[in-house]
Order: structure tokens, then C-alpha cells, then sequence
């Protein structure tokens, strides 16, 4: 064929980190740090839920569910969200479930930018915001911010938001995972924001399944119709017997919220040990881990190291990006280079740093401690 075959919506955005450092891993690691996934069970009474949904006598849970979300998960998202958000939710307008919170993003940006439309992504962001604002037809705009915000500062954007009546697109799938006693604020529930907010949830980060692909929307009826239209004409339907599963574990969730035996409670405090473990771990290594206040993640400034990855003068890749590598290749430990998650003309400030994910067994971490503490010693010499 004379022309392209490809639309032309899909000009720079082929790349995908996740595919090559997945491959590195794969081929690699001994130990992977990398992509942020759990590799401990999910708890009990959730996989129990999905053998009685699979293996039990209601067999319709195998066929095809409400195509916006199985009526008993959007009703419990709805008593659940509309308790913490301060809204009367109605479980058929105000929520939609999705394959996992990236089919909501791309819902999102499909169903609400236009050609040309300008993006505020505040950096580090997920890499996908970028190429589905783009395919979307809309312009990025990228704002280099600190990860976590504090009420005040929410507040702030909300009021800025306010003033120039934009639409606010919230990723909240590490909303249960908040260290240190801190507080999650979601800005839905600020004033003024119900009625422009989208807020994105995760089955996979709130009980561990990331495999499951159970994600949803909460939002007003005049922003979730447009995610609903581009919902049906993509993938239409979710599985039916993950959402049952997942309904069963909110309800149980639901009765214990802010309890000793809340599964998101006793979650929160085995990463944050988790966490703990691994930046001393690092600390101890010789690299300088920021401790985080939520998430899966840490970030460690590898500088102390360059001398075993020395720079490459003129190199378009950032300096973190063949540390990774050279890393995986050489010590079997896989981690993700921070720049990923900054914009092109950003990336070489942040070129310093990778990102490695705690959420893994314990296990794990000491062998990621024992490849951590043999290269310092090689470090040190005879």
C-alpha cells in the first residue's frame, strides 16, 4: 500500500514503557521492583466470594451483566462513595464500571476532550495520561507538581477549577493506601467539584486483584452519560463474576469501614512495614529513597551510583532509563525509571531517579535486599 495504513491519531504514542521494561523483567530479573502489582494473595474472604460466584448455583453470573455495571456493585459503590463524598448517589446514573481504571481514563478523555482541547496533567503522572489525551485529539499541558497533595492545596485547585469552569478527571485508585496516619481528601467533595469531577476506582489496588480489571466512575449524571456512550461502543460489558466478587467485598468492607478488621486498614499497615523495610533496605545500599505518603511506590535517587552506569554524552535516552536497564541486566533487580512519568522536555530533570514497587511479599524484598547489599559490598571492594 501507497499510504499509511495507521490513523493518524496513533503518530507517537506506539511507545509504551510497560511492554519493554516488562520484556527486560521477564528476560532478566531476579527480582522485580518493578511493575506495581502485588505478588502476595488478596485476602481470604475475596477469593472466596469469586469461587461461590464461579462454582456456585447462580449460573446467570456467567452470562452477560447490566452492560454500565452489575447492579450489585454499582450499588454498593454508591452507599459506599456517596457516604464518603457527601452526595445522595444513584447507583444507575452516578456510577459506570470498567475494565480496571484504564478503560475509565480512556473513557474519560474520549468522552469528554475535544480536538484541541487543552489538558492540565500534572507531573509525575500515569504514562497512558498523555497518549490518550493526544488520540483523544486534545493538547497536554504539563504542570510539574509534588505527587501528594494536602487538603489546602486541593482546595486550591478546586478553586481554580471553579474560576475557569474546568472539568476535573481524578485518578484515586491508591485512595485506601495513605501512610502515616495521613488523610486522603478527594476533591470530588470539595465545593464546587461534585458537579465537574470524574473520580476513577480500582478492584486491583483496593483488594490486591489486579488481574480482575474491575474499575469505576463516579460522577454526576452529566458527565457519566458521555462516559456511558463510549463505554458501549468499545467494550460494553465487563465480567460478570469479578464484579460479583468484588460487590460481596465491599459490602463486607462497607460494615467494617474504620475498623481494626477492615481489610483496608490491616492493608494499609503491612505496605507501610513493607515500605519501611525497603527504604531502609535502600538506605543502606547507598541510595537516597523519598519515603512516600501513599501508594505502591518509593523513589530512590541514584546518584551515588553513576559511577558503575557512567553518562553517555549527547544520549537522547535519560540517564535513569539506562540505569534501569543496565540494572535488570547486571544485578537481576528490575525497577522503572522516574522520567517515564514526566513529560519529553521534563524527562532529564527527574533523570536522577527510579521507582520501586514495595507491594510485594516478604520474601521478595529480602531478596531484593540481598542483591542490594552484595552490590554495595562490590562497591566497597577487597
Amino acid at each position: 500500500m501507497s499510504r499509511p495504513v495507521q490513523a493518524r491519531r496513533l503518530e507517537g504514542v506506539d511507545k509504551n514503557i510497560w511492554v519493554e521494561f516488562v520484556k527486560l523483567a521477564t528476560t532478566y530479573a531476579t527480582v522485580n521492583l518493578g511493575q506495581g502489582f502485588p505478588d502476595f494473595p488478596p485476602p481470604d474472604f475475596l477469593r472466596e466470594a469469586f469461587v461461590r460466584a464461579v462454582g456456585g448455583e447462580d449460573h446467570m453470573l456467567h452470562q452477560y451483566t447490566r452492560a454500565f455495571g452489575h447492579p450489585p456493585l454499582v450499588k454498593i459503590l454508591a452507599q459506599l462513595f456517596g457516604k464518603l463524598l457527601g452526595q445522595e448517589l444513584d447507583p444507575l446514573s452516578n456510577v459506570m464500571v470498567t475494565v480496571g481504571a484504564y478503560q475509565a481514563l480512556y473513557c474519560c478523555f474520549q468522552a469528554l476532550v475535544d480536538e484541541g482541547d487543552e489538558v492540565i496533567i500534572i507531573e509525575p503522572f500515569f504514562d497512558c495520561y498523555e497518549p490518550m489525551v493526544k488520540m483523544a485529539g486534545g493538547t497536554p499541558v504539563f504542570v510539574p507538581l509534588r505527587p501528594v497533595f494536602g487538603r489546602g492545596e486541593l482546595e486550591l485547585i478546586a478553586e481554580l477549577c471553579v474560576k475557569h469552569d474546568a472539568l476535573c478527571i481524578s485518578d484515586e485508585v491508591y485512595e485506601w493506601l495513605v501512610y502515616d496516619g495521613k488523610e486522603h481528601v478527594r476533591i470530588a467533595s470539595l465545593p464546587g467539584m461534585w458537579d465537574r469531577t470524574v473520580s476513577i476506582g480500582s478492584a486491583g489496588k483496593t483488594f490486591s486483584v489486579t488481574g480482575w480489571k474491575v474499575g469505576w466512575t463516579v460522577g454526576p449524571p452529566r458527565l457519566l452519560q458521555h462516559l456511558r456512550t463510549v463505554h458501549q461502543n468499545s467494550v460494553y460489558h465487563c465480567a460478570t463474576a469479578a464484579q460479583e466478587a468484588v460487590a460481596q467485598g465491599f459490602r463486607r468492607e462497607l460494615e467494617r469501614l474504620g475498623q481494626a478488621d477492615s481489610y483496608f486498614t490491616s492493608l494499609v499497615r503491612e505496605l507501610q512495614g513493607k515500605r519501611d523495610r525497603l527504604v531502609q533496605s535502600l538506605d543502606a545500599a547507598g541510595m537516597k529513597p523519598i519515603v512516600p505518603e501513599g501508594t505502591y511506590f518509593l523513589v530512590a535517587d541514584i546518584s551515588a551510583f553513576a559511577s558503575d552506569v557512567p553518562d553517555v554524552p549527547g544520549s537522547d535516552e535519560p540517564y535513569d532509563s539506562r540505569f534501569a536497564k543496565w540494572m535488570v541486566k547486571n544485578k537481576g533487580l528490575a525497577a522503572i525509571p522516574l522520567s517515564t512519568f514526566y513529560s519529553g522536555p521534563h524527562k532529564n530533570e527527574y533523570s536522577r531517579f527510579i521507582r520501586f514497587c514495595f507491594a510485594k511479599e516478604e520474601a521478595t524484598l529480602k531478596a531484593a535486599n540481598d542483591i542490594l547489599q552484595k552490590w554495595k559490598r562490590e562497591k566497597a571492594g577487597p
